[in-house]
């Protein structure tokens, strides 16, 4: 996702060098086939890139996507 929000509606699939990544429209699409930098976050606990295809995916009370490097990441951050 290029924009970290949470949708209820099903996302755009983006296939990439055999990962796949998902956008909410065809310019988030064209963002994440272009520009490299769209496909990584960084991890809130261990402060490491991640690349959001393979990343654990969580969720703020706000309604912003998170996206942790390992499921131990994931826990702490659910323990704050």
């Amino acid at each position: 996702m290029v924009n970290d929000d949470v949708y209820d509606a099903p996302q755009i699939p983006v296939p990439i060098d055999g990962k796949t990544y998902y956008g909410c429209c065809m310019g988030c699409k064209a963002k994440l086939e272009n520009d490299i930098n769209t496909r990584y976050a960084i991890d809130p606990i261990s402060n490491n890139q991640v690349d959001k295809a393979t990343a654990i995916i969580g969720q703020t009370n706000s309604g912003k996507v998170l996206y942790f490097e390992s499921q131990q990441n994931f826990n702490k951050y659910n323990k704050n």
